[in-house]
């Protein structure tokens, strides 16, 4: 649902919480080392030359043809959070990866609420 909304470049992790939260350390170190990496540096990164992917027949194996080799990208980087409940609209909050930090490093919570997460973004996309 995700890539059929976005047109915002940038880079992103993507998170999703079935209740009002999501803890912190749901953003593992390295996906926050590579996000500020990728806003603050430039971030290369090469795709694997073999991507096995599996279709309907679990016996049927095969290898998706990679659209490029690599990549060098120095862009905006969102941690984008939806928090899911069902039959209510969905949101995903795009919190730029250093806000994201200044936040998890000041806050007295070990997750982050849905409020809090709607004052500190950059975007708010409606996914219905």
């Amino acid at each position: 649902m995700f890539s059929k909304v976005i047109d915002i470049v940038g880079v992103y992790e993507l998170k999703l919480s079935k209740s009002n939260s999501i803890p912190y350390n749901a953003v593992k170190p390295h996906q926050v080392e590579a996000l500020t990496k990728a806003k603050h540096e430039g971030l290369f990164h090469k795709i694997s030359d073999a991507l096995p992917i599996f279709g309907g027949n679990k016996h049927m194996r095969f290898t998706a043809k990679k659209p490029f080799d690599c990549m060098f990208l120095h862009c905006p980087a969102y941690v984008a959070i939806c928090f899911y409940q069902p039959r209510k609209k969905k949101e995903i909050y795009l919190i730029d990866i250093d806000r994201f930090i200044e936040t998890r490093d000041h806050d007295t919570r070990k997750s982050l609420t849905k409020e809090l997460a709607d004052k500190i973004s950059t975007y708010c996309l409606n996914l219905n």
